[in-house]
């Protein structure tokens, strides 16, 4: 039951930012070998000076991910997702490389919670 929180200062319409989250919850599947009807995404605006990289490249869009996740995936795979989204910021909105970061954070299973279901402990041969 990921939380996937950007903070961005990239311009997006609505239509934009669903098809963002859609496409961001596609790269989490497969990158985590998991579905796609459990992952909550949240994207904020931020102007530019609400959100810094030191390294950034200046006046440029900036964008970074805080994954809230299930504790024991592999880094491979947590790596995977990390590139897959910010391949595709690069690509949709001509975010560069320098100007993106990505932060996991790792939850037990009974962190993670829906109306309707308490997450477990995380498996290698299961999704999430």
């Amino acid at each position: 039951m990921p939380l996937l929180q950007f903070e961005t200062t990239v311009t997006m319409s609505p239509e934009e930012t669903r098809a963002f989250a859609d496409s961001v919850r596609n790269c989490y599947s497969e990158s985590m070998e998991t579905g796609t009807s459990h992952a909550a995404v949240v994207v904020r605006h931020r102007s530019p000076g609400e959100l810094s990289i030191g390294r950034a490249v200046p006046d440029e869009d900036r964008l970074v991910l805080d994954a809230d996740v299930r504790a024991g995936r592999p880094f491979e795979s947590k790596r995977e997702f990390a590139l897959a989204v910010m391949d595709l910021a690069a690509e949709e909105f001509d975010v560069p490389t320098p100007n993106m970061k990505v932060v996991f954070t790792e939850h037990d299973g009974q962190d993670m919670m829906g109306y309707d279901r308490v997450g477990s402990e995380w498996q290698p041969s299961e999704g999430e």
